[in-house]
């Protein structure tokens, strides 16, 4: 990091897979069992079918990462975006590049399938650039896509990065809103919540995928560790620990722990840390599925070049879900770097994306990496549908389904109708009814505020604020509006928090159905952890001989200590006098206790001032505020703060807190729907409900349900490779498809990242595809016919899995001539090689493809000897 206040590969595929050696007269079998994980079913306030997954088609392990993040999260194979027109590296890309190969294919993809309604995340799996660079600017990849190309501003004499464009402020962050309904303003056109997900190999990149997966709906206990370190500039974030803290604390399920620590070296189990140095080792496991951890430096987002500065990679390696840092030096902005209030985000139930973006005042140079998805506090409502597996729908018929939440703060507001992963529409959507009342009686005072007409969530939160501020006089407390939530603060120095009730009053006996509703996160308000402190500035000019400084503390029950410090020379500056009168307070007898205070000297942001005297209560609470202190000097310009003064900087910290959260929707939602079926596509369908929480957290539960459709003669059959459903990724595989009809006008061939092939006019097709084109991982195969008169047929979707590398794998070896046999991987070549003896030279006898799951050779006649040594090994 630079002073101005500033802050700071593929591995090489093998060519063989392990060989065995076996011998005719006796052999001992190696056995490995390879096995792999079912889909996870969990669904956060966004969900595979919200997300685009990038994938590098140049790169084998970003098409094996991005095929493996489409199973783990149920991403529909349309929403995979192939890289098509990227042939360069994977750190850097001009603003030029960046916009022909990822930005306009992704915007055209997005559009041409439809998916323009529900695509919010990005997902860029590995080998993609991540540092976007126009002149003398340099951008991240993600905060692009998230809100547009940022260029610097600074003038020609200061760090051009360290500059602050306003531009590049992020109006989304700390909103607490649906991102959809309050993208960033500064973002040209489509704004994405953008993340990369990537490690030095593919093995580390699926690992942080896999935590993800494992961490919703988890619910985890772990703390969150916010790190105040040695080094100053870095550790500036601490500034922001006490306000996260508090507020995750009413919260009540995230634990944040404020620590002296330059290295979590000794920890783990960790949600997330938050710290701010160069240098640091972090050892594995530090962390649980769910964790956000990253260090307010320069360059953590350089991942694959020498900086000498840690890179998030090395939180990702520690077990972390998602990591930030920057592409180049930010300087010490704080608006640059992740708030610590990501993790009271992340508490309510938002996703890491979310939480992240929320988090950030200025993320253009900033790089988000993990899992976007990940939600570790999303609450899940359940659901059912009345259809049966396979079921039949002809014509118009009625779509039933209910959903019931497993917590009344979270009713359901609106569920939607997904068909094969595509948004189709809307089913229903519970607004405010306009005439609810909603009451509540705070600190011995009844509120009531009337839903107006058109109400959303926000509108409601700032209406029910006003009420409440009308009458704050009566009952001290103010109330500030973000989002659906609205953060209430009492100024009652008469009573600590739990002596200030908040009590949701009962809905009303008659009127409209009640839709909306308020929660209260305590029945009491919460009494701070911070300190009160007041902060003294001091004049830049020097003192004479004989000039002083005096400062006297009034405690609240009117005792008070007096200290003063005189000038004994010439070009004293005015903060050595000072750090006298600090040394005289902190050793002072009567201010040790918790009604007394501490004091030192800091640098002010004030630029007239030299310094500033710094007193800081000894209890936390509002109630120490009230100490007062009183200044005075031989020259009063000496001080260039008011001269007497509580200890009210940072009043509104140290204030008791509670909050309210505003929800719309019911707890048991039954619905009915018409739904006409003829405007469908014949045969195999899948359709998703998926209904969202009734908060700006949005958290979605999907049900799922196969069914067959028929409305018109048409039909075909899709034959795909036989023997078996893992397929060597090296393979060819053959599908083909014959319609029932010769009038046809189209057979279509789909997978992962949309259509492999269209054959026209003919009324049966054979598609080759090339599974290295696909990469490693799970594919869904179908294909869609349509008829001369535009009636269309989707047909039943086939599941492969491609493979590149294989375990050990035992053969065995039977009669005479000896037949060796193995379970093999089909498309994948193998070779049996003989010698006399072990420690000999193998010599090649054979190399074929297998055609199926069982490899077998027999040996034939030729002089070889009966006692004789085999090798099958695998290669590709």
């Amino acid at each position: 990091m630079q002073p101005q206040t500033s802050i700071g590969t593929h591995f090489p595929r093998p060519k063989f897979s392990q060989a065995r050696t076996v011998r005719a007269v006796a052999c001992t079998i190696w056995i490995a069992v390879l096995t792999f994980g079912l889909p996870h079913l969990a669904f956060s306030g966004g969900s595979g079918l919200n997300i685009a997954v990038v994938v590098n088609p140049n790169s084998a392990n970003s098409l094996a990462l991005g095929n493996y993040y489409c199973e783990m999260r149920h991403v529909p194979p349309q929403n995979v975006i192939r890289l098509e027109n990227w042939a360069g590296g994977n750190i850097v890309w001009t603003r030029g590049q960046f916009q022909t190969a990822l930005l306009n294919p992704l915007l055209a993809q997005v559009s041409a399938r439809g998916l323009g309604p529900q695509i919010d995340f990005v997902l860029l799996s590995m080998d993609i650039p991540y540092e976007v660079v126009e002149t003398d600017s340099i951008n991240s990849t993600t905060s692009v896509l998230y809100y547009g190309f940022k260029p610097n501003t600074a003038p020609p004499q200061q760090t051009m990065s360290c500059s602050l464009p306003f531009f590049s402020s992020n109006s989304y962050a700390f909103s607490e809103t649906v991102f959809t309904d309050s993208p960033p303003d500064t973002a040209p056109a489509n704004a994405f919540l953008a993340m990369m997900l990537t490690a030095s190999n593919l093995t580390e990149a699926k690992l942080t995928s896999d935590q993800g997966v494992a961490s919703d709906s988890s619910f985890p206990t772990q703390p969150v560790y916010l790190a105040r370190t040695s080094d100053t500039q870095r550790t500036a974030r601490q500034v922001l620990f006490n306000d996260a803290l508090f507020d995750a604390r009413i919260l009540g399920n995230v634990r944040l722990i404020i620590t002296n620590q330059d290295s979590p070296n000794g920890l783990s189990g960790l949600l997330g840390y938050q710290t701010g140095i160069a240098q640091l080792n972090i050892q594995p496991n530090t962390f649980i599925p769910g964790a956000i951890a990253d260090t307010l430096t320069s360059f953590g987002a350089d991942l694959f070049q020498a900086t000498g500065q840690a890179s998030l990679l090395a939180f990702l390696a520690a077990g972390a879900t998602a990591s930030y840092g920057t592409v180049v030096e930010p300087c010490v902005n704080l608006e640059k770097f992740p708030s610590p209030r990501v993790y009271f985000y992340q508490g309510r139930g938002f996703s890491i994306a979310e939480s992240y973006y929320q988090s950030l005042a200025s993320p253009y140079q900033g790089l988000l990496v993990g899992d976007p998805l990940a939600a570790p506090f999303a609450r899940h409502a359940t659901g059912v549908w009345n259809l049966a597996p396979g079921a039949l729908l002809t014509g118009t018929t009625n779509l039933g389904l209910q959903f019931l939440v497993s917590d009344t703060s979270r009713p359901i507001q609106q569920v939607d109708l997904f068909v094969d992963g595509t948004f189709v529409e809307t089913l229903t959507n519970i607004v405010p009814n306009a005439s609810n009342i909603l009451s509540l009686a705070l600190n011995g005072e009844v509120i009531s505020y009337i839903v107006t007409t058109n109400a959303t969530l926000q509108s409601i939160a700032a209406g029910l604020a006003a009420s409440i501020n009308q009458i704050s006089n009566t009952t001290q407390v103010k109330v500030v509006p973000v989002g659906d939530r609205l953060a209430l603060r009492s100024s009652d120095l008469s009573k600590t928090g739990e002596a200030i009730d908040l009590t949701i009053g009962p809905p009303a006996a008659s009127g409209p159905p009640r839709t909306t509703f308020i929660t209260a996160s305590r029945s009491t308000f919460v009494d701070s952890p911070a300190f009160a402190a007041g902060s003294f500035d001091l004049n830049t000019s020097l003192a004479w001989p004989g000039d002083y400084l005096s400062i006297e503390i009034i405690k609240t029950n009117g005792l008070s200590a007096r200290f003063s410090a005189t000038n004994a020379d010439y070009d004293i500056p005015l903060v050595t006098i000072a750090r006298s009168l600090v040394d005289q307070v902190n050793s002072d007898v009567l201010l040790q206790g918790l009604d007394g205070v501490s004091a030192a000297v800091t640098p002010s942001d004030n630029p007239a001032s030299a310094g500033a005297l710094v007193i800081q209560a000894r209890a936390s609470g509002l109630g120490p505020s009230q100490i007062q202190v009183q200044l005075s000097a031989s020259q009063p310009a000496f001080w260039l703060s008011p001269l007497t003064n509580g200890l009210e900087a940072n009043l509104e910290d140290v204030q008791p807190r509670n909050h309210l959260y505003v929800s719309a929707g019911v707890t048991n939602l039954s619905v009915v729907v018409s739904l006409d079926t003829r405007k469908l596509s014949g045969g195999y369908h899948e359709f998703t409900a998926v209904a969202y929480e009734g908060t700006h957290i949005r958290t979605q539960t999907r049900i799922t349900q196969s069914v067959i459709v028929s409305n018109t003669p048409l039909a075909a059959s899709f034959q795909g490779p036989a023997g078996s459903t893992n397929w060597a990724a090296e393979a060819t595989l053959i599908f083909s498809i014959v319609a029932n009809t010769q009038t046809m006008s189209t057979i279509e061939l789909f997978s992962s990242g949309g259509s492999l092939g269209v054959v026209t006019n003919q009324a049966n097709a054979t598609f080759s595809v090339s599974g290295s084109y696909l990469g490693a991982g799970l594919h869904p195969f179908y294909a869609m016919v349509t008829a001369a008169s535009g009636a269309q047929y989707r047909t039943e979707t086939k599941w492969i899995r491609l493979l590149t590398d294989e375990s050990g794998f035992p053969v065995t070896i039977t009669g005479k001539p000896p037949l060796l046999s193995w379970p093999a991987l089909p498309g994948r070549r193998y070779d049996i090689l003989s010698a006399a003896r072990p420690e000999a030279q193998f010599q090649l006898r054979q190399s074929f493809v297998a055609t199926n799951q069982l490899g077998e050779w027999l040996e034939g006649s030729g002089g070889i000897e009966s006692n004789c040594f085999y090798r099958v090994r695998s290669s590709w």
